[in-house]
Protein backbone atom coordinates (compact mmCIF):
# COMPACT_ATOMS: atom_id res chain seq x y z
CA UNK A 1 0.00 0.00 0.00
CA UNK A 2 1.45 3.40 -0.84
CA UNK A 3 2.09 5.80 2.04
CA UNK A 4 0.31 8.81 2.17
CA UNK A 5 2.28 12.20 3.54
CA UNK A 6 -0.69 14.38 2.90
CA UNK A 7 1.20 17.74 4.92
CA UNK A 8 4.58 17.36 3.16
CA UNK A 9 5.19 19.58 0.40
CA UNK A 10 8.72 19.05 -0.89
CA UNK A 11 8.27 22.68 -2.69
CA UNK A 12 8.25 24.68 0.32
CA UNK A 13 11.96 24.47 0.19
CA UNK A 14 12.23 25.41 -3.41
CA UNK A 15 10.36 28.51 -3.56
CA UNK A 16 12.61 31.38 -2.50
CA UNK A 17 16.54 32.17 -3.69
CA UNK A 18 17.37 31.94 0.25
CA UNK A 19 15.69 28.62 0.88
CA UNK A 20 17.33 27.06 -2.45
CA UNK A 21 20.72 28.31 -1.15
CA UNK A 22 20.03 26.89 2.11
CA UNK A 23 18.83 23.00 1.22
CA UNK A 24 21.57 22.55 -1.88
CA UNK A 25 23.30 19.40 -1.50
CA UNK A 26 26.39 20.07 -3.88
CA UNK A 27 28.41 23.22 -4.04
CA UNK A 28 30.28 24.02 -7.10
CA UNK A 29 33.36 26.61 -6.28
CA UNK A 30 36.21 27.50 -9.01
CA UNK A 31 38.68 25.18 -6.51
CA UNK A 32 36.58 22.00 -7.58
CA UNK A 33 38.10 22.64 -11.20
CA UNK A 34 41.85 22.20 -13.14
CA UNK A 35 42.01 23.75 -16.09
CA UNK A 36 43.95 21.21 -19.17
CA UNK A 37 46.53 23.65 -21.14
CA UNK A 38 48.26 22.98 -24.23
CA UNK A 39 52.08 23.89 -24.70
CA UNK A 40 53.25 24.34 -27.96
CA UNK A 41 56.70 25.76 -29.22
CA UNK A 42 57.64 29.62 -30.20
CA UNK A 43 57.65 32.53 -28.39
CA UNK A 44 53.99 34.82 -27.62
CA UNK A 45 52.76 32.09 -29.90
CA UNK A 46 48.31 31.37 -30.09
CA UNK A 47 46.93 28.97 -32.42
CA UNK A 48 43.46 27.92 -31.91
CA UNK A 49 42.58 24.67 -32.14
CA UNK A 50 39.75 24.64 -35.26
CA UNK A 51 38.32 20.95 -33.53
CA UNK A 52 37.92 23.09 -30.15
CA UNK A 53 36.41 26.35 -30.27
CA UNK A 54 37.74 28.95 -28.27
CA UNK A 55 40.51 26.43 -27.02
CA UNK A 56 44.12 27.45 -27.94
CA UNK A 57 48.02 25.99 -27.84
CA UNK A 58 50.62 28.49 -26.70
CA UNK A 59 53.90 28.71 -26.28
CA UNK A 60 55.40 28.90 -22.76
CA UNK A 61 55.51 32.57 -22.30
CA UNK A 62 51.32 32.27 -22.55
CA UNK A 63 50.92 28.94 -20.63
CA UNK A 64 52.50 31.26 -17.78
CA UNK A 65 50.11 33.95 -18.51
CA UNK A 66 47.36 31.22 -18.57
CA UNK A 67 48.29 29.96 -14.64
CA UNK A 68 48.20 33.77 -13.18
CA UNK A 69 45.02 34.00 -14.43
CA UNK A 70 44.33 30.68 -12.92
CA UNK A 71 45.75 31.87 -9.61
CA UNK A 72 43.24 35.15 -10.14
CA UNK A 73 40.13 32.97 -10.85
CA UNK A 74 40.73 30.88 -7.60
CA UNK A 75 41.51 27.61 -10.43
CA UNK A 76 43.98 25.57 -8.00
CA UNK A 77 45.22 23.50 -10.42
CA UNK A 78 46.44 23.39 -14.17
CA UNK A 79 46.97 20.48 -16.49
CA UNK A 80 49.53 20.64 -18.97
CA UNK A 81 49.84 18.55 -22.30
CA UNK A 82 52.04 19.25 -25.34
CA UNK A 83 52.04 19.50 -28.98
CA UNK A 84 55.20 18.09 -29.80
CA UNK A 85 57.19 19.05 -33.52
CA UNK A 86 56.86 16.22 -36.24
CA UNK A 87 60.89 15.91 -36.26
CA UNK A 88 61.17 15.35 -32.61
CA UNK A 89 58.40 12.83 -32.46
CA UNK A 90 59.78 8.87 -33.00
CA UNK A 91 58.61 5.51 -32.29
CA UNK A 92 60.32 5.26 -29.06
CA UNK A 93 58.91 8.48 -27.81
CA UNK A 94 62.57 9.71 -27.13
CA UNK A 95 61.41 13.41 -26.31
CA UNK A 96 59.43 12.48 -23.23
CA UNK A 97 62.85 12.44 -21.60
CA UNK A 98 64.50 15.49 -22.88
CA UNK A 99 64.88 17.77 -19.78
CA UNK A 100 64.53 20.17 -22.35
CA UNK A 101 60.88 19.48 -23.87
CA UNK A 102 57.96 21.61 -24.42
CA UNK A 103 56.54 19.75 -20.71
CA UNK A 104 58.91 20.52 -18.73
CA UNK A 105 60.04 24.10 -20.08
CA UNK A 106 56.27 24.75 -19.43
CA UNK A 107 56.47 23.26 -15.86
CA UNK A 108 59.87 25.06 -14.74
CA UNK A 109 58.20 28.19 -16.04
CA UNK A 110 55.23 28.46 -14.34
CA UNK A 111 56.55 27.12 -11.02
CA UNK A 112 59.17 30.25 -11.41
CA UNK A 113 56.40 32.74 -11.81
CA UNK A 114 53.93 31.05 -9.78
CA UNK A 115 55.74 29.12 -7.00
CA UNK A 116 52.97 27.17 -5.12
CA UNK A 117 49.69 29.43 -5.65
CA UNK A 118 49.13 27.16 -8.45
CA UNK A 119 49.58 23.16 -8.78
CA UNK A 120 50.99 21.83 -12.41
CA UNK A 121 49.62 18.04 -12.86
CA UNK A 122 51.36 16.24 -16.03
CA UNK A 123 50.41 13.95 -18.33
CA UNK A 124 52.21 10.61 -18.56
CA UNK A 125 51.78 8.82 -21.62
CA UNK A 126 53.99 8.19 -25.03
CA UNK A 127 51.40 9.70 -27.88
CA UNK A 128 52.38 13.00 -27.82
CA UNK A 129 55.46 12.12 -28.21
CA UNK A 130 55.67 9.35 -30.96
CA UNK A 131 55.53 8.97 -34.75
CA UNK A 132 52.70 6.14 -34.70
CA UNK A 133 50.46 7.99 -32.26
CA UNK A 134 49.76 5.19 -29.97
CA UNK A 135 50.29 5.69 -25.57
CA UNK A 136 53.38 3.02 -25.54
CA UNK A 137 56.10 1.29 -27.03
CA UNK A 138 55.46 -1.43 -30.50
CA UNK A 139 56.22 -4.79 -31.49
CA UNK A 140 57.02 -5.92 -34.49
CA UNK A 141 53.51 -6.69 -34.89
CA UNK A 142 52.15 -2.98 -33.80
CA UNK A 143 50.89 -4.43 -30.76
CA UNK A 144 51.37 -1.98 -27.73
CA UNK A 145 53.92 -3.72 -25.33
CA UNK A 146 53.30 -3.36 -21.29
CA UNK A 147 56.32 -4.02 -19.73
CA UNK A 148 58.86 -2.26 -21.71
CA UNK A 149 56.31 1.06 -21.78
CA UNK A 150 56.22 1.15 -18.13
CA UNK A 151 59.69 0.96 -17.89
CA UNK A 152 59.83 4.28 -20.09
CA UNK A 153 56.73 5.90 -18.53
CA UNK A 154 58.64 5.81 -15.23
CA UNK A 155 61.75 7.74 -16.62
CA UNK A 156 58.90 9.93 -18.62
CA UNK A 157 57.18 10.79 -15.05
CA UNK A 158 60.64 11.06 -13.09
CA UNK A 159 61.75 13.77 -15.80
CA UNK A 160 58.31 15.61 -15.24
CA UNK A 161 58.79 15.48 -11.54
CA UNK A 162 62.71 17.13 -11.51
CA UNK A 163 61.11 20.20 -13.35
CA UNK A 164 58.79 20.37 -10.69
CA UNK A 165 55.89 18.75 -11.67
CA UNK A 166 53.60 18.51 -8.35
CA UNK A 167 51.12 15.69 -9.58
CA UNK A 168 51.68 13.15 -12.21
CA UNK A 169 48.55 11.84 -13.72
CA UNK A 170 49.74 8.42 -16.01
CA UNK A 171 46.85 8.66 -18.79
CA UNK A 172 48.73 5.29 -20.60
CA UNK A 173 46.65 2.44 -19.01
CA UNK A 174 49.53 -0.01 -18.56
CA UNK A 175 49.27 -1.95 -16.06
CA UNK A 176 51.55 -1.72 -13.72
CA UNK A 177 52.52 1.77 -13.67
CA UNK A 178 51.59 3.36 -10.84
CA UNK A 179 53.75 1.38 -8.78
CA UNK A 180 56.66 1.51 -10.83
CA UNK A 181 55.86 5.52 -11.04
CA UNK A 182 55.52 5.57 -7.20
CA UNK A 183 58.27 3.84 -6.49
CA UNK A 184 60.73 5.63 -9.02
CA UNK A 185 59.25 8.82 -7.31
CA UNK A 186 60.08 7.73 -3.51
CA UNK A 187 63.38 6.73 -4.39
CA UNK A 188 63.99 9.82 -6.41
CA UNK A 189 63.56 12.11 -3.58
CA UNK A 190 60.09 13.05 -5.06
CA UNK A 191 57.98 11.60 -1.46
CA UNK A 192 55.91 14.73 -2.15
CA UNK A 193 54.68 14.44 -5.91
CA UNK A 194 50.89 12.98 -5.85
CA UNK A 195 49.79 10.23 -8.76
CA UNK A 196 46.32 11.41 -10.05
CA UNK A 197 45.75 7.66 -11.96
CA UNK A 198 43.88 7.75 -15.21
CA UNK A 199 42.47 4.06 -13.18
CA UNK A 200 39.30 4.06 -15.41
CA UNK A 201 40.21 5.73 -19.51
CA UNK A 202 37.50 4.06 -21.58
CA UNK A 203 38.21 4.11 -25.28
CA UNK A 204 35.98 6.62 -26.50
CA UNK A 205 34.73 8.43 -29.55
CA UNK A 206 34.75 11.57 -27.37
CA UNK A 207 38.63 12.23 -27.56
CA UNK A 208 39.11 13.58 -31.13
CA UNK A 209 39.80 16.60 -30.82
CA UNK A 210 42.21 16.34 -28.27
CA UNK A 211 44.13 14.26 -30.82
CA UNK A 212 44.04 16.97 -32.53
CA UNK A 213 45.49 19.43 -30.34
CA UNK A 214 48.85 17.01 -29.41
CA UNK A 215 49.47 16.42 -32.93
CA UNK A 216 48.62 12.83 -32.59
CA UNK A 217 44.86 12.29 -34.39
CA UNK A 218 46.66 11.94 -37.67
CA UNK A 219 49.36 9.94 -36.68
CA UNK A 220 47.35 7.01 -34.76
CA UNK A 221 47.88 3.86 -36.81
CA UNK A 222 44.65 1.56 -35.48
CA UNK A 223 42.98 2.04 -32.26
CA UNK A 224 43.68 1.80 -28.40
CA UNK A 225 41.16 -0.64 -27.68
CA UNK A 226 44.29 -3.31 -26.36
CA UNK A 227 44.78 -1.01 -23.54
CA UNK A 228 41.81 1.81 -22.84
CA UNK A 229 38.75 0.01 -21.44
CA UNK A 230 35.51 -1.21 -23.12
CA UNK A 231 32.32 0.93 -22.87
CA UNK A 232 30.26 -1.65 -22.16
CA UNK A 233 32.64 -2.26 -18.75
CA UNK A 234 31.21 -1.65 -15.42
CA UNK A 235 32.93 -3.88 -12.97
CA UNK A 236 36.09 -3.73 -14.66
CA UNK A 237 36.73 0.00 -13.97
CA UNK A 238 36.19 -0.99 -10.33
CA UNK A 239 39.42 -3.35 -10.59
CA UNK A 240 40.92 -0.72 -12.15
CA UNK A 241 40.39 1.56 -9.48
CA UNK A 242 41.48 -0.67 -6.79
CA UNK A 243 44.63 -1.86 -8.15
CA UNK A 244 45.50 1.75 -8.76
CA UNK A 245 45.05 2.13 -5.22
CA UNK A 246 47.01 -0.20 -3.94
CA UNK A 247 49.73 0.94 -6.43
CA UNK A 248 50.23 4.16 -4.65
CA UNK A 249 47.69 6.30 -6.61
CA UNK A 250 46.52 9.40 -4.38
CA UNK A 251 43.64 10.32 -6.49
CA UNK A 252 41.71 8.37 -9.51
CA UNK A 253 40.54 9.46 -12.25
CA UNK A 254 37.71 8.44 -14.52
CA UNK A 255 37.85 9.52 -18.72
CA UNK A 256 35.34 10.67 -20.13
CA UNK A 257 32.64 12.08 -18.11
CA UNK A 258 29.24 13.08 -18.75
CA UNK A 259 28.75 9.51 -20.02
CA UNK A 260 30.61 7.65 -17.27
CA UNK A 261 28.47 9.70 -14.27
CA UNK A 262 27.80 5.78 -13.09
CA UNK A 263 31.32 4.55 -12.89
CA UNK A 264 32.07 8.26 -11.03
CA UNK A 265 29.20 6.70 -8.61
CA UNK A 266 30.23 3.27 -8.14
CA UNK A 267 33.97 4.42 -7.15
CA UNK A 268 32.88 7.07 -5.19
CA UNK A 269 30.59 4.79 -3.33
CA UNK A 270 33.33 1.85 -3.01
CA UNK A 271 36.45 3.47 -2.23
CA UNK A 272 37.68 6.12 0.42
CA UNK A 273 39.91 8.08 -2.17
CA UNK A 274 39.41 11.23 -4.18
CA UNK A 275 37.86 10.77 -7.56
CA UNK A 276 38.12 13.38 -10.75
CA UNK A 277 36.57 13.06 -13.91
CA UNK A 278 37.61 14.64 -17.02
CA UNK A 279 35.26 16.78 -19.32
CA UNK A 280 37.29 15.85 -22.42
CA UNK A 281 37.12 17.78 -25.81
CA UNK A 282 34.32 15.98 -27.62
CA UNK A 283 31.84 16.83 -24.56
CA UNK A 284 33.42 20.43 -24.67
CA UNK A 285 32.66 20.58 -28.21
CA UNK A 286 29.43 18.93 -28.10
CA UNK A 287 28.51 22.21 -25.23
CA UNK A 288 29.92 24.43 -27.46
CA UNK A 289 28.06 23.05 -30.42
CA UNK A 290 24.66 23.86 -28.80
CA UNK A 291 25.55 26.99 -27.40
CA UNK A 292 26.26 28.11 -31.21
CA UNK A 293 22.85 26.92 -32.99
CA UNK A 294 20.77 28.16 -30.44
CA UNK A 295 19.95 24.98 -28.55
CA UNK A 296 20.48 25.94 -24.96
CA UNK A 297 22.59 28.70 -23.07
CA UNK A 298 25.97 27.95 -22.74
CA UNK A 299 26.61 29.23 -19.03
CA UNK A 300 23.85 27.36 -18.06
CA UNK A 301 24.74 24.39 -20.10
CA UNK A 302 28.54 24.49 -18.87
CA UNK A 303 27.49 24.75 -14.62
CA UNK A 304 24.99 22.58 -15.22
CA UNK A 305 27.27 19.89 -16.65
CA UNK A 306 29.88 20.32 -13.94
CA UNK A 307 27.58 19.93 -10.91
CA UNK A 308 26.75 16.84 -12.26
CA UNK A 309 30.06 15.61 -11.49
CA UNK A 310 29.99 17.01 -8.41
CA UNK A 311 27.15 15.13 -7.63
CA UNK A 312 28.08 12.13 -8.78
CA UNK A 313 31.10 12.03 -6.36
CA UNK A 314 33.68 13.89 -7.55
CA UNK A 315 36.27 15.81 -5.48
CA UNK A 316 36.81 17.85 -9.02
CA UNK A 317 37.11 18.15 -12.78
CA UNK A 318 38.87 18.68 -15.45
CA UNK A 319 37.57 20.72 -18.37
CA UNK A 320 37.95 23.28 -20.93
CA UNK A 321 35.36 25.18 -19.93
CA UNK A 322 37.53 26.02 -16.02
CA UNK A 323 37.91 29.77 -16.80
CA UNK A 324 34.37 30.47 -17.97
CA UNK A 325 33.02 28.47 -15.46
CA UNK A 326 35.32 29.58 -12.69
CA UNK A 327 33.89 33.38 -13.49
CA UNK A 328 30.49 32.77 -13.36
CA UNK A 329 30.84 31.35 -10.08
CA UNK A 330 32.74 34.28 -9.06
CA UNK A 331 29.80 36.48 -10.15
Amino acid sequence: MTQSYPNTRLRRTRATGWSRNLHRENVLTPADLIWPLFVTEGSSVEEPITSLLGVSRWSVDGIVARAKEAVDLGIPVVALFPNTQADRRSDDGAEAHNPDNLMCRAIRAIKQECGDDIGVLTDVALDPYTSHGQDGLLNADGYVVNDDTVAVLVDQALNQAEAGADIIAPSDMMDGRVHAIRMALEMGGHTNVQIMSYAAKYASAFYGPFRDAVGSGGLLKGDKKSYQMDPANGLEALREVEMDIAEGADSVMVKPGLAYLDIVRAVKDRFDVPVFAYQVSGEYAMIEAAAAAGAGDRDALVLETLMAFKRAGCSGVLTYHAPLAARLLNG
